[in-house]
């Protein structure tokens, strides 16, 4: 029997507050129970989707070990109370987990397979770091299959400086700087704190406590400031902690519906799901990956980046966003990217991001009925970009 694909909305999103790892907010709190936190708050701001109607839940985590693993999808729908009858898995793509959880579970509701999903990601970099437990085949080094600094993150930002040789580390530091004051004026908007839900937190030696709030900003963060700190990655390099993200921990989730049940249930349908696409580069420069993903997926759709009317573009390094600002023609300080600021500011939980992203998005939309399609985007470890592209379903003219 032949099958029409179905639009994909979606509906909302939800996220914990980001910590910083290790003896930040979460120290003492376990990786599940934020995406737990993140699922309850979900289903408690959209009472009329009943819990049983929920076909799957896709749960990203880079370290699928310890409290990351037990399948989290599935755990965590157990643990958040949803029926046993609903499904889940766990997903991983490094730092593009949640934004894969979401374009995976979403062509499931466009095939027909599902109507309702919940897609997110969690990483709680504290218990568990970048790495721990992997051991990587030597035959990627023997047989020079990669560049040993693919392995290490930080070394690949540099290679990207090394590529794109008019990115200073002034000009990274600007953009970091920016990136600091818009994320401050949108907490001082309230721009952000819709999307956040409260957890609680526990110290042994503090007692308990509420997370309201990112806990990574600086305000008032300068280039005077950023020009001082050292570079790890290499000396006299240009990549510090103050133009990447950190190492951050935090839950993110989302709820996709096909349109019509969207409709049916009354629930939002905040955004559309237009087209979305991966692609591979060399991982010694992982940066790079937004561009080529973001070609093909234009290149598919008929359009160009003049189409495009919000960029939120996953800050890891502030050379990365750079790169693709640059390889499109894009001014540093073009008001279409990351219009509340990104990840050097508010932290970049690995798998968890890509759903951050979307949130932010989903809200521009809604101020911004004069912007029809949007863009979420990132580079991801081992060499890959992923890309999505947004309607926005508010949409009433203009570009």
């Amino acid at each position: 029997m032949p099958r029409t694909a179905r639009d994909v909305v979606f509906v909302d999103g939800a996220r914990t507050p980001f910590g910083k790892s290790g003896k930040g907010l979460y120290a003492e709190t376990r990786a599940d129970d934020l995406v737990v936190r993140v699922i309850r708050e979900l289903m408690r701001r959209n009472p009329g989707l009943p819990p049983e109607r929920i076909d799957e839940v896709a749960i990203a985590a880079t370290t699928q070990i310890g409290d990351q693993g037990l399948t989290i999808g599935r755990s965590a729908a157990i643990l958040a109370g949803l029926p046993k009858s609903v499904p889940g898995y766990a997903i991983d793509r490094m730092c593009a987990g949640a934004l894969t959880a979401v374009t995976t579970a979403g062509a499931g509701i466009a095939f027909g397979a599902y109507d309702v999903v919940i897609a997110g990601g969690v990483e709680h970099m504290g218990r568990h770091p970048m790495g721990e437990g992997v051991d990587p085949n030597p035959r990627f080094l023997t047989e020079k299959l990669v560049d040993p600094s693919a392995l290490v993150m930080g070394n690949t930002a540099e290679n990207l400086h090394d590529r794109y040789p008019g990115i200073t580390k002034e000009r990274a530091d600007a953009y970091a700087v920016r990136s600091q004051e818009k994320v401050a004026k949108a907490y001082a908007d309230g721009k952000i704190q819709p999307d956040l839900v409260e957890v609680l937190v526990r110290s042994a030696e503090q007692g308990y406590g509420l997370a309201t709030k990112d806990e990574p900003p600086r305000p008032g963060t300068d280039m005077k400031t950023l020009a001082g700190l050292k570079t790890p990655f290499r000396a006299h390099g240009n990549v510090t902690p103050g133009n990447a993200a950190g190492l951050n921990d935090g839950a993110t989730g989302a709820i996709l519906a096909a349109e019509e049940t969207a409709a049916e249930l009354g629930l939002d349908a905040r955004m559309r799901l237009v087209d979305f696409s991966f692609a591979g580069v060399e991982p010694e420069v992982m940066g790079v990956g937004p561009v080529p993903a973001t070609e093909k997926l234009l290149a598919r759709q008929g359009m160009g980046m003049d189409d495009i009317g919000l960029i939120e573009i996953n800050e890891a390094f502030a050379v990365q966003v750079l790169a693709f600002l640059e390889h499109f023609g894009i001014a540093d300080d073009d008001a279409r990217v990351n219009p509340w600021g990104g990840a050097i500011a508010l932290g970049h939980p690995l798998a968890s991001s890509g759903v951050r992203l979307m949130m932010q998005l989903a809200r521009q939309f809604a101020e911004r009925p004069d912007v029809r399609y949007g863009i979420t985007t990132m580079c991801v470890g081992m060499g890959m970009g992923g890309t999505v592209l947004w309607e926005n379903t508010n949409y009433e003219g203009g570009k």
